[in-house]
């Protein structure tokens, strides 16, 4: 089979498409073979090697992909051959042509949802339902703001929150993206490269904020979201790649919450949970990933190149 490796922790061009032995399933192991490959920013903090999932030189890279049951192993009930499906993380890697994998891994994908819209399902959509219904305890009625909503976490967090009867406020970089968030269930779409937009999210409330506030860039934001945010609310902090000064008394004044989160610190029933609603979604119709770009699998560089471009639309796969 052909894979992406990885020889040495470094920029994108320490990737480099390989032959590789077929994969077999053991006990307890599904093997996938591999139709669409999602690329996530986790992906290249991981190459890169500053993040705290270390991988030994010669991995390949992802969590995240979509496509057929060809084996299962002893013990595996739950997928049969030929099974359509989306996983979410991997014994061995996604970025190839097939890729083993735990049952607690593999879900179902729906017959109406193409193969490079299920790979944009895993971490994005998971991330996005976790931090809004899992950390932030998001309810009907309440208001989002989602900042960075044009690339495939903002614009899982916009479809979740919109189908969950929440009003949405979503930042994107570009015309093309707010009218993207706009499409997709923002009732207000800001431009993240005006400074107003922080004080436009206060005059659109009347001046009482947001309820929640996902955050892709706290090293960035995260002091001015404590000021657009409601009495009790929540600022949500999903992406970071630096350090910030804050000013802890604005969490004081108004009984403000700020939350970590990461969907590996998920437990397997959460989970379970996460991707029931996301199933349930897809069949309604509610949730639609939004494929920006699909490239071959090996310009998996480039893939990395694009995925950290503030300005990206939609989701990034690889076709392998």
């Amino acid at each position: 089979m052909k894979a992406i490796c990885v020889a040495e922790f470094g920029g994108p061009d320490v990737m480099q498409i390989k032959d590789r032995p077929d994969l077999s399933a053991g006990e307890g192991q599904i093997l996938i073979s591999v139709k669409a490959v999602g690329v996530n920013p986790v992906d290249t903090y991981i190459r890169e090697g500053w993040y705290p999932i270390k991988k030994p030189p010669g991995y390949t890279p992802g969590f995240d992909a979509a496509g057929l049951v060809e084996q299962v192993g002893r013990g595996v009930e739950s997928f049969r051959p030929g099974d359509r499906v989306f996983v979410c993380g991997s014994l061995t890697g996604t970025y190839a042509e097939q890729t083993l994998c735990l049952p607690k891994q593999v879900f179902a994908l729906p017959d109406k949802v193409s193969f490079s819209q299920g790979a944009a399902l895993g971490t994005p959509y998971g991330t996005a339902c976790q931090a809004l219904f899992g950390r932030a305890d998001a309810q009907a009625g309440q208001t989002v703001l989602v900042h960075g909503a044009s690339g495939g976490v903002g614009i899982a967090a916009v479809q979740l929150a919109a189908a969950g009867g929440l009003t949405v406020f979503a930042t994107a970089g570009t015309d093309k993206g707010r009218q993207l968030v706009t499409e997709r269930g923002a009732r207000h779409a800001l431009d993240h490269h005006d400074a107003g937009h922080f004080e436009a999210v206060k005059e659109l409330t009347d001046g009482r904020g947001v309820d929640i506030v996902l955050e892709m860039l706290a090293n960035v934001n995260l002091d001015r979201d404590l000021d657009i945010l409601a009495s009790g609310g929540s600022v949500v902090v999903i992406g970071s790649r630096g350090r910030i000064e804050i000013d802890p008394r604005k969490t004081m004044a108004r009984d403000l919450n700020i939350l970590g989160m990461s969907l590996m610190n998920a437990s397997t029933e959460q989970r379970a949970a996460i991707y029931a609603r996301i199933q349930a979604g897809l069949e309604a119709g509610q949730l639609s990933p939004v494929i920006g770009q699909e490239l071959p699998l090996e310009k998996a560089p480039e893939a990395h190149r694009l995925v950290m471009e503030s300005a990206h639309y939609g989701k990034i796969v690889l076709i392998p």
